[in-house]
């Protein structure tokens, strides 16, 4: 019988649509409780694990205590071995870590956890390449190279890999992301290492990758474009990035370049706005959300900009949302499709289809997004 090691960051994504950009950290944490910040890594775990029901009588499912991981298991209908200790409602990053180097002890055969890039560390830290490991993404900044596309996508190579219809492992990057820097709108990045993860190429995501600076020209034209082209009337949520960026710079507006700025007839109405304050201006008016693929993943929506929440999605609708991405950042995807994944299945289904991606000035093509 194979052996599945689970583990549940219950404070990962936390921070997303409460606009703080992580939680790591016990401070950072408070404060987006205090914003209203509701847990979502439960929910994404249950989705990757429901995967698993049909070989439930095959494998064993080793886990730690109650929000850690016992609770989803049960939840999902297996019985798992728990082992282990927590302080319920008060787990940290040494937790992640203890748990990890006990389940190498055991020596299961895969450990699947739900977190961001600060849990994947975390289990570097404790084990570094020691074991074969696959992420659940359910973080704020899920940059490395270590998750799967979404949590279904997770559950379903788990169970390729425990079955033995996955057996190639790849040793993929982490990194580690200055969550200090990150608030104050400066991405500063750095190779953490690597992590062994089962391998199947449509079902993972690829690292980040980062603009480079001859992309400068075609961000601009971007800008001036898509300026062109606003109406008056309308409210226009921009989402954070280096090719969105732009777009203010060049209408001389304050912005934020890793968060979510809004406008209204070309004037600032708000910077770094979380999901609860953009509903505010936003709710019931005409609306465009003006996003940007993550180099070298595709992702539109649901990595970095949580803050665009399925609600405003929805509200804005689909025909309102304006993609823009350089020509380069295209050219990385490697023909691969752009991406969704906001949470919530239907909507994620609902915005699979052709996207206009405007990549210069008067320059567009059409582009698939699929989750």
């Amino acid at each position: 019988m194979k052996k599945l090691g689970f583990i549940v960051n219950p404070v990962a994504g936390m921070g997303g649509k409460v606009g703080l950009k992580g939680t790591d950290g016990l401070n950072i944490l408070k404060k987006a409780k205090r914003l209203g910040a509701e847990p979502v890594a439960q929910k994404r775990a249950q989705k990757a694990l429901a995967r698993l029901k049909m070989i439930k009588d095959e494998i064993e499912i080793i886990t730690y205590p109650s929000e850690m991981g016992e609770n989803i298991a049960k939840k999902c209908g297996f019985l798992p071995r728990v082992i282990g200790s927590i302080k319920t409602g008060k787990t940290t990053a040494n937790d992640t870590k203890k748990a990890s180097k006990e389940f190498m002890d055991l020596e299961v055969d895969l450990l699947l956890f739900a977190g961001g890039d600060g849990t994947a560390r975390d289990i570097y830290d404790a084990v570094g390449d020691g074991m074969v490991v696959l992420g659940i993404p359910a973080g704020v900044k899920i940059y490395s190279a270590v998750f799967a596309c979404n949590p279904e996508r997770a559950g379903d190579l788990a169970e390729l890999y425990l079955k033995n219809r996955v057996r190639k492992v790849k040793d993929v990057e982490i990194l580690d992301i200055d969550e200090d820097s990150y608030r104050a709108g400066r991405l500063n990045t750095r190779l953490y290492g690597y992590l062994k993860i089962p391998f199947r190429e449509r079902l993972v995501q690829k690292m980040k990758s980062g603009s480079s600076a001859d992309e400068k020209y075609f961000q601009e034209a971007i800008a001036e474009d898509v300026i062109e082209n606003m109406k008056d009337g309308w409210y226009y949520v921009i989402g954070p990035g280096t090719t969105t960026a732009p777009i203010m710079e060049k209408l001389n507006l304050k912005y934020t370049l890793l968060g979510v700025d809004v406008i209204y007839n070309k004037k600032l109405i708000g910077n770094d706005l979380n999901e609860k304050q953009i509903l505010k201006y936003t709710e019931g008016k005409r609306v465009k959300l003006i996003v940007t693929p993550i180099g070298g993943q595709g992702y539109i929506f649901g990595r970095g900009n949580q803050q665009l929440s399925p609600r405003i999605i929805e509200n804005a609708g689909k025909e309102n949302i304006i993609v823009v991405a350089t020509k380069q950042k295209i050219n990385s995807l490697k023909g691969k499709p752009l991406l969704v994944d906001t949470g919530d299945e239907k909507l994620d289904k609902m915005l699979c289809d052709y996207f206009v991606v405007t990549t210069g000035y008067n320059e567009r093509i059409v582009y698939k997004v699929t989750f």
